[in-house]
């Protein structure tokens, strides 16, 4: 991590500032290490220093230590005496940047009292430019999180014809990866099913039952160290119809397309005009409703964002999910999602769960 480090303060004159505040915990636990709930980064290039409450001193020393990050731990027993101490570290230098996209107009005016004659600079994204791109162990972690959520899917699927609801599939998703190594799942799992839930791109589950006919959408990931996994399946309960097949084979057609898309410097916008075409060429273009991808890493969504409208250019070590799908009430709707990474001559798919067919796996017999 002391590269992460070196590589944040090398952007620190281009910023126009001598040192920043980090306060965001995302980039605060990348930087470091530490993950309590409370915490704050002084980063400059002659020193760093953790700043954290009496609940959490000895956690940051030893997850520093771990990581291998050399800064001084600052502890304060009060929010008074948090902010004090940010203040007095933070009064060696002229210019401080602020992360402004992550700070209230109460915590601005904390500072500011803080650090009275220090100039306040506000900057966006310092540290999430250089925590976009994901480095060999980050790939690696989000890869067992992508394991765990496959082995947790091929274990649940069996059941989708047997009498459960959206909700009790959900549960078992969330129960079988706590079993296989998560810390939890990555998000709220999505079990959408019939013709009014599926149609619904994030539709909490409730108790309605995934009767014979229903199309069911189900999106879920695991979370390992931090580390987040994304994925979606498609399914017809029981025999699926002449317009359900046509829709699930347009579906993986325009995602294998994505797919083909995501390689170092092609643009976020063609990705998704390459899915969006194939769904739009079929005359169902106002069905996909949404962006093609994001990034997934310690948060679930991040950059770079894949949609029609925000531009940017993939890299290699960028994470990023490949999810196109169609909705429609009265039909329900259908998506496919591989979690990706950028690699030098395309991309490498981490999900793993099979999708050449809506059709579940029969129950085991016994």
């Amino acid at each position: 991590m002391t590269d992460r480090i070196s590589r944040v303060c090398a952007r620190l004159a281009d910023a126009g500032i001598d040192a920043l505040l980090v306060s965001n915990l995302v980039n605060v636990r990348w930087l470091t290490g530490f993950s309590g709930s409370n915490g704050w980064v002084v980063l400059a290039p002659d020193g760093v220093a953790l700043v954290t409450d009496g609940r959490y001193g000895v956690q940051a020393e030893r997850q520093l230590a771990d990581a291998g990050v050399q800064a001084d731990v600052l502890v304060g027993l009060s929010g008074g005496e948090v902010m004090e101490l940010i203040g007095r570290r933070c009064a060696n230098y002229a210019r401080i940047g602020f992360e402004s996209a992550h700070v209230t107009v109460a915590s601005y005016q904390q500072y500011v009292e803080a650090m009275p004659g220090v100039a306040l600079v506000p900057v966006i994204g310092v540290v999430e430019s250089e925590r976009r791109t994901k480095d060999p162990v980050e790939i690696d972690r989000i890869e067992r999180a992508c394991a765990i959520a496959d082995r947790a899917l091929a274990d649940v699927v069996p059941l989708l014809g047997t009498g459960l609801t959206e909700a009790q599939v959900r549960n078992l998703l969330d129960q079988r990866m706590r079993e296989f190594g998560a810390d939890g799942p990555s998000y709220d799992t999505i079990v959408a099913t019939g013709p009014v839930h599926a149609a619904l791109p994030h539709h909490a589950p409730t108790h309605t039952l995934l009767e014979p006919g229903h199309t069911v959408i189900i999106d879920v990931g695991a979370l390992v160290d931090g580390y987040h996994s994304d994925m979606t399946r498609s399914f017809v309960v029981g025999e699926p119809g002449a317009r359900q097949l046509e829709m699930y084979e347009l579906v993986l057609a325009s995602q294998l397309a994505g797919l083909a898309a995501v390689r170092p410097g092609a643009s976020t916008i063609d990705v998704d005009r390459a899915c969006r075409r194939v769904i739009s060429d079929a005359g169902v273009g106002d069905w996909f409703s949404h962006g093609t991808g994001h990034g997934v890493g310690l948060l679930i969504h991040e950059d770079p964002f894949l949609n029609r409208v925000t531009p940017g250019i993939l890299q290699v070590g960028d994470v990023v999910t490949v999810e196109p799908g169609v909705y429609h009430e009265g039909f329900g709707g259908i998506r496919v999602e591989d979690l990706v990474v950028v690699t030098s001559d395309g991309c490498r798919v981490l999900t793993s769960s099979p999708k050449d067919s809506p059709c579940p796996q029969s129950p085991p017999t016994t």
